[in-house]
């Protein structure tokens, strides 16, 4: 039996008017990404790779194909249940964490909870309290985000984007503002979820980060390139197990 797609997408076509002039940002890409996976979607500036993560992430639609999210066709859906689906269904990782300022990181992980109109998370304290202790964080709950170091926040940040039990994460160049350590140990952690079954996929512009990634996918003017297995993938946490030591331990 075949199992059901967490993403099937099929000939995505993403035509962007401006006045008279046409710009075609995707020409027919076509994606299967089955549950359990862990891929990196690459590309250069204007290569795409953006459009697609924001039709993959319901933030935008396709002019033209069709898209399936864990069974669901969203082509056709409109803004409400848009944003139903994409506050069940995705967990959303950024670059910048986007974290509340002011607010505790239990109270950030729970905010999604609190936006959730089926009901599912009557129980948000506890529920955000055990998605930071599976990402390691059970001793910074009451911490305000300018008491964590940045690998924290982003901890706090994957915490939020798991505390709805998504049928996927998305992350966003979720290196791009970390230091080489902090980034092998939130790799580390990527990588430990997928071993665990949860389906992620990673944008990035870092060849060496989308080797910790099962798959790649690259995008060149709005077509895929390239789709295929990571032959030597490599392993997070003995990276950063071969990094010399520093001075404060750099702990996250």
């Amino acid at each position: 039996m075949v199992s059901q797609a967490v993403i099937d997408a099929q000939d995505l076509v993403k035509i962007y008017r401006m006045g008279s002039n046409e710009v075609h940002a995707l020409r027919g890409v076509s994606l299967r990404v089955e549950p359990g996976e862990m891929i990196a979607i690459m590309g250069a500036s204007g290569s795409g790779k953006s459009t697609l993560m924001n039709i993959i992430g319901c933030l935008d639609r396709a002019t033209s194909g069709t898209y399936l999210l864990d069974g669901t066709l969203v082509n056709e859906l409109d803004r409400n249940r848009l944003a139903d689906i994409r506050n069940q269904k995705i967990g959303f990782v950024f670059q910048t964490f986007n974290l509340l300022p002011r607010t505790s990181a239990l109270e950030n992980v729970e905010l999604p909870l609190l936006y959730d109109r089926t009901g599912g998370g009557s129980d948000s304290r506890s529920l955000a309290a055990a998605a930071l202790e599976r990402v390691g964080l059970a001793d910074r709950m009451e911490h305000e985000p300018s008491e964590l170091s940045g690998g924290q926040q982003q901890r706090v940040a994957i915490a939020r984007a798991l505390v709805t039990r998504p049928a996927l994460v998305l992350a966003d160049e979720p290196t791009g503002n970390l230091d080489t350590r902090t980034s092998l140990e939130v790799m580390a952690l990527f990588q430990e979820l997928n071993r665990q079954g949860t389906t992620t996929i990673l944008v990035t512009h870092e060849h060496d980060i989308a080797g910790y990634a099962r798959r790649v996918v690259e995008l060149r003017d709005g077509r895929i390139l390239r789709d295929s297995g990571v032959a030597d993938r490599r392993d997070a946490a003995a990276d950063l197990a071969r990094l010399p030591e520093v001075e404060d331990g750099g702990a996250l």
